[in-house]
């Protein structure tokens, strides 16, 4: 018996950090790819209108070394998360969920024909094996004043929600995508439960004239603060040269407003393994 038959259905979801905003789901036999980033350590990832951020992490897996995927959820098109060794290697049947704006390039101009772009609230679902993945687009906003917004790319959050086919949801996973907060989030706690685990973008990102374009670590807790999810993973931290606030930022922000418990201490190149409900305690590997 493989070891994906053998957890199908267990209700149990495994973890892998990448690196940046990079994460490998595994839930039973269903395997997804968040915001793939495969750029080695100290190439350049284009940001656009000329600018460009060096990496300074590696990443704990090449885009070679991936499993069988049953899809990606890209947040949206940067060269950070979505570079140039992914457009040119990874598989282009696999399905990809993204922002509308993102589906249009990858399908005309990257061959990636079996993009979905969806709208905010807009929901696609992956199945494999009797279990399955509801995937539902978040609001997201990728910098706060409106000119800026306009040059950039246009980002997504997503609620991953996994359960047996046809079956209740056995774990909700919250994905912030590249965005600062702003009241408009606040709707996803009124039409979702608490997610099990908030994957937070982080890093305090900023452009030239000090524009902030992902959250920093104050940033970041107060979402947490507002969400409620049961758990939080920091990630998107510490891996370009354009990200100014590191993750002890953020640790020190949660823990000041008493959500320091509820962190996943998983770093790059780690896994952790959770299963839904308010009793399960996450296992670092």
């Amino acid at each position: 018996m493989t070891r994906s038959t053998e957890h199908a259905g267990d209700g149990v979801l495994d973890v892998h950090f990448i690196g940046n905003a990079t994460v490998l789901l595994r839930y039973g036999p269903l395997t997804l790819l968040t915001d793939p980033n495969f750029l080695h350590r100290g190439q350049y990832a284009y940001l656009g209108y000329g600018l460009l951020s060096r990496r300074l992490t590696e990443p704990a897996l090449d885009v070679d070394g991936l499993p069988r995927l049953d899809g990606v959820v890209l947040s949206h098109l940067h060269g950070d998360h979505w570079d140039r060794r992914t457009r040119r290697r990874l598989d282009h049947t696999v399905p990809v969920l993204t922002t509308p704006h993102a589906a249009r390039r990858l399908k005309v101009v990257h061959g990636f024909h079996r993009t979905a772009g969806l709208r905010t609230w807009q929901a696609l679902t992956l199945r494999r094996g009797g279990v399955q993945v509801k995937v539902t687009a978040l609001p997201g906003r990728h910098a706060g004043h409106r000119l800026l917004r306009g040059l950039l790319p246009p980002v997504m959050g997503s609620m991953l929600e996994f359960g047996p086919v046809a079956g209740p949801v056995a774990l909700r996973l919250y994905l912030s995508g590249d965005t600062l907060v702003y009241d408009g989030l606040d709707e996803i706690a009124d039409r979702f439960p608490a997610a099990d685990l908030a994957v937070l973008h982080l890093g305090g990102t900023r452009l030239p004239g000090g524009f902030l374009v992902t959250m920093d670590g104050a940033q970041g807790a107060e979402l947490a603060r507002r969400l409620g999810p049961r758990l939080l993973l920091p990630v998107h931290y510490g891996d370009y040269t354009v990200m100014r606030s590191p993750l002890d930022a953020f640790l020190t922000a949660a823990d000041g407003i008493g959500l320091g418990d509820r962190i996943v201490h998983c770093r790059h190149g780690r896994r952790a393994r959770l299963a839904g409900g308010s009793g399960a305690v996450p296992t670092v590997l």
